[in-house]
């Protein structure tokens, strides 16, 4: 199976909850512990679920509607890991905005997260889009609103068709990286999405100037059937 597969090449394979679909929410705290322990048993444990026997490497926020509960989400999750003798990661991709942070305030308030991929993309104001410097000052008030032990990603667009905020491999290797790289939970380039990576070369353009993280992800897409036995409230487990 691809998810063995990727696993073995040490790539760490995450699921993804949420995305741009139009109607989904959490609508107690009761709900946020239903879905946890849907995810944690099925995606999560080994046990079979809807991807087979596959045990994934951990959960990813891409909450883009509402923001209640999943603060709740995010603490039921970290409860599992850490009665269950096994560890797995929480990450978010919240939007690059800070006043508010949208949607998944709360939830990174717990400091919970392991990763964090801020979306510098399809908002003017803290993209590529308002200039290089814009770009670079979000990212410092990132650094500062977010917990030292959460790792702090510059995720971008792998093409100009890929989202508003497009930056060519070679600004960044040359205006971006040397400076958001000084930041102590640094953790590398997030790109959206991998077919148009493929299509563009972008990763491998930048990869010699990225790294100073160990981590490898990839994103598991999972078919629209699947929401329904997540949660009456939660209307789509997976957008990718």
């Amino acid at each position: 199976m691809f998810v063995y597969w990727l696993q073995g090449l040490g790539i760490k394979v995450l699921l993804s909850i949420g995305g741009d679909s139009p109607n989904y929410s959490l609508s107690s705290p009761e709900d946020a512990k239903e879905v946890a322990n849907y995810l944690y048993t099925n995606f999560l444990s080994g046990q079979y679920g809807p991807l087979g026997s596959v045990t994934l490497d951990g959960v990813d926020f891409d909450i883009e509607r509402t923001e209640d509960y999943w603060d709740n989400l995010a603490r039921e999750l970290d409860y599992f890991r850490q009665t269950t003798g096994r560890y797995f990661y929480l990450s978010a991709a919240p939007q690059c905005p800070t006043d508010p942070i949208y949607y998944l305030g709360k939830a990174i308030a717990t400091e919970l997260f392991d990763y964090i991929f801020v979306q510098f993309y399809n908002n003017p104001s803290c993209s590529v889009v308002s200039g290089i410097p814009a770009l670079l000052s979000s990212w410092d008030r990132w650094v500062s609103l977010v917990a030292s032990n959460n790792s702090l990603f510059v995720g971008l667009p792998a093409a100009p068709s890929a989202g508003n905020g497009y930056i060519s491999p070679a600004d960044l290797n040359t205006q971006v990286l040397p400076y958001v790289k000084q930041a102590p939970n640094y953790g590398g380039v997030m790109l959206w999405d991998r077919y148009r990576d493929l299509q563009n070369g972008f990763s491998n353009s930048i990869l010699p100037n990225v790294i100073k993280s160990k981590l490898k992800v990839s994103v598991v897409s999972v078919s629209d059937a699947i929401y329904r036995c997540v949660s009456k409230a939660l209307n789509r487990v997976l957008d990718y």
